[in-house]
């Protein structure tokens, strides 16, 4: 593991690949953490020929956190929203897109292709529509346009996500509450066992367990508003995957977002939620890598 200063604040990463191949960087979403990202699409992306860079953006895993902001007040929040008021956030989605560029800066990469998946498709969006000279190529995956009027998450996934274990001091409820809400948001296609899931939660919570982090990342993405106008600015080659079956973030929003992105095309997986299970992981990286690649072949 590394970390640089970007964008003024202290920034974790790892890569995979070798260092004169051409640059994929991930992006994570909301509250994952750089860990989050199975090894076996790390791995399959660097023997497509690239190097790929991954970090855990501001407010999750190593990274820089803002804890002099406190947890967000989410009831204000929302009733501020309802007024037509803006809220306070400790930072914004656009920040979290100069942490990437800061990250380019700090390794001496002059632009790469850039994958984000959820909140990371929200921010993968920012920096290609206002930073294109810093991107190669866009791929947004299970993201959204942030259109207010896109179909909402399902009931039940509201409740897991908001829900807090009875003792927030209770590392063993605390991981069983994350292990049934991956279950919930997951895909219903390639369903993950207890076990693996459990797995994957326990190690996010050893690493990191930053409630409030994670929350001035909610409170972010719950201030940016709608990028509809900004979409139909890109202009580099963009490619968009969303489950079909997306509890999360419906599929209406991958549709949304291709569709408001100038000759932007779609990937629908079928029985896809709002994970990467490992069955997925082999389709997932023939998508990206041909998408990349048919870029990389225009400009030589």
């Amino acid at each position: 593991m590394a970390a640089v200063t970007a964008n003024g604040i202290r920034i974790e990463y790892e890569e995979a690949g070798k260092q004169s191949d051409p640059v994929i960087m991930l992006i994570r979403g909301l509250g994952t953490q750089l860990i989050d990202w199975p090894v076996a699409f790390i791995r399959g992306l660097a023997e497509k020929d690239y190097r790929v860079i991954f970090h855990d953006n501001r407010d999750v895993g190593l990274s820089a956190k803002f804890n002099d902001a406190g947890m967000p007040d989410f009831v204000d929040a929302m009733a501020r929203a309802s007024a037509g008021k803006k809220t306070g956030v400790a930072y914004s989605l656009e920040d979290m897109a100069l942490d990437v560029i800061g990250l380019q800066d700090a390794l001496g990469i002059e632009s790469a292709h850039i994958v984000g998946i959820s909140m990371g498709g929200m921010i993968a969006q920012i920096l290609a529509g206002k930073h294109s000279e810093r991107v190669q190529s866009l791929v947004s995956v299970m993201s959204s346009s942030g259109r207010p009027d896109l179909p909402a998450a399902a009931p039940e996934v509201i409740k897991a996500l908001t829900a807090v274990p009875d003792d927030p001091n209770d590392r063993e409820k605390i991981i069983s509450l994350g292990t049934e809400t991956l279950g919930i948001i997951g895909s219903p296609g390639f369903s993950e066992s207890e076990e693996v899931r459990r797995k994957i939660y326990t190690a996010r919570y050893e690493r990191c367990y930053s409630p409030a982090g994670v929350a001035r990342q909610m409170l972010a993405i719950m201030r940016a508003g709608s990028r509809v106008d900004l979409l139909k600015t890109i202009s580099v080659s963009t490619l968009v995957i969303h489950g079909l079956d997306d509890p999360l973030v419906p599929v209406a929003a991958g549709k949304d977002t291709a569709a408001n992105i100038p000759g932007a095309s779609l990937e629908i997986i079928e029985g896809m939620g709002h994970n990467l299970p490992a069955a997925l992981i082999p389709r997932l990286v023939d998508l990206i890598a041909r998408h990349v690649k048919s870029v990389d072949k225009k400009e030589t």
